[in-house]
């Protein structure tokens, strides 16, 4: 066993499972992938923690395994969130450059991003991140850092992420309770998009869509930045409620229908055609129609895809994406999902891959673990980051950075 500052651990707490991912960036400041851990997860609802002590017993086996795969002892993880309550938007903020010769500094730009935050949040929320987009001075738009620049009024346009607070200290509880460090939290979705989009796909506007078994998380990039956040509290679970209510089988049984069978669309060769179940543990036998499964499933995952698209679409960001729709999570497994996401968006689709990480290529080839994987990028920026000695100021100054990078 060995302890690194160059080890890095990303940790998703899911509703269907958990997710340890260690990475390693090497002498040449490359990230490798040097471990994995899994456990099928029992404590979480909807991307929530529900029994605590389930959810800390699943944790700690999801560690251990990451632990002897990695030959690494972990002390500290970044911490994935999600839930219905995390909302993202954009704000503007306005700061008047009062020096003597109106040169911008970076404590200007806190300023500036300070104006921004200043919103009327419910008194139980906190700030998951504050990330910057946009500066102007003077009314000159689109400057990215206006550090050096002399005006006398910069302005700044911000990507807020926020979420109930007690709800996310539920998460880290868990952690902490296993005598592990949280070092950052961070939307899932947020991650997931650092795992798989390059700088050209983020430029050219990209939708990553990631369908866990309690929630959709999705982020929207443009012009090489954050524009927009959302989570769906529906996901791979919603199937099999639907297919044990539809179908009139066990919720066991529903989810390996939905697993062995399940379409994002309806298909004519399923016309007519049916599932023979055999009878087990006391249940009868049962015939199931295929057509019908196919009905419910695209039915439902229809539905998700149009409740993002009406939104991203109302806010006037579906005409920037023109590298397409990117589909991770266990969700991303569904047969022809690309098929119904590129119908229901008007764009091209594609099964997310992780962009510029190597290592097991067993976790980078698997759309369940980009959430993961993406918290160890996270991670990888942070440390890079401060070896560069940018922790002046701090690290949520050049979040927006490390989400463009």
């Amino acid at each position: 066993m060995f302890d690194s500052p160059a080890i890095i651990v990303g940790l998703e707490i899911g509703t269907s499972k958990i997710c340890a991912v260690v990475g390693e960036i090497n002498a040449a400041g490359a990230l490798n992938i040097v471990g994995v851990g899994q456990a099928r997860s029992r404590g979480v609802r909807k991307g929530e923690i529900a029994e605590p002590a389930l959810a800390e017993e699943d944790v700690r086996n999801a560690i251990v395994e990451a632990e002897q795969m990695a030959n690494v002892e972990i002390r500290s993880v970044y911490l994935g969130v999600t839930g219905n309550h995390i909302r993202g938007f954009s704000n503007h903020g306005v700061h008047p450059v009062v020096s003597a010769d109106r040169e911008i500094t970076e404590e200007d730009v806190q300023d500036a991003i300070k104006n921004a935050k200043a919103i009327n949040l419910p008194v139980e929320n906190s700030i998951i991140h504050a990330i910057r987009q946009h500066f102007q001075v003077d009314a000159q738009t689109g400057i990215l850092n206006p550090v050096g620049m002399f005006g006398a009024k910069l302005e700044v346009d911000v990507h807020v992420i926020h979420g109930h607070g007690n709800r996310l200290k539920n998460s880290i509880a868990v952690v902490k309770g296993l005598q592990l460090e949280v070092e950052e939290v961070v939307f899932n979705g947020l991650a997931s998009a650092l795992a798989l989009l390059s700088n050209e796909q983020k430029e050219l506007g990209s939708l990553v869509i990631d369908m866990g078994g309690g929630t959709t998380d999705y982020a929207v990039y443009s012009e090489g930045i954050i524009k927009h956040t959302g989570v769906l509290a529906v996901g791979g679970d919603h199937l099999s409620n639907d297919l044990a209510y539809g179908l009139k089988v066990p919720l066991g049984r529903a989810e390996q229908l939905k697993l062995d069978h399940a379409s994002a669309v309806l298909q004519p060769e399923a016309k007519g055609r049916t599932i023979e179940l055999p009878g087990q543990m006391g249940l009868p036998c049962k015939t199931v129609n295929l057509e019908h499964l196919h009905r419910i499933t695209s039915l439902r995952l229809e539905e998700i895809f149009e409740l993002i698209e009406r939104e991203i679409s109302h806010l006037g960001w579906l005409e920037h994406l023109r590298a397409g729709v990117f589909l991770c999570g266990g969700g991303a497994r569904i047969p022809r999902l690309q098929t119904l996401a590129e119908s229901i968006f008007q764009l091209p689709a594609f099964p997310g891959k992780t962009n510029s990480i190597s290592g097991l290529k067993s976790a980078l080839d698997q759309p369940e673990f980009a959430t993961a994987i993406g918290l160890v990028r996270f991670g990888s920026l942070q440390q890079k980051r401060k070896s560069n000695g940018g922790l002046a100021g701090g690290f949520k100054r050049t979040l927006a950075e490390m989400f463009k990078t």
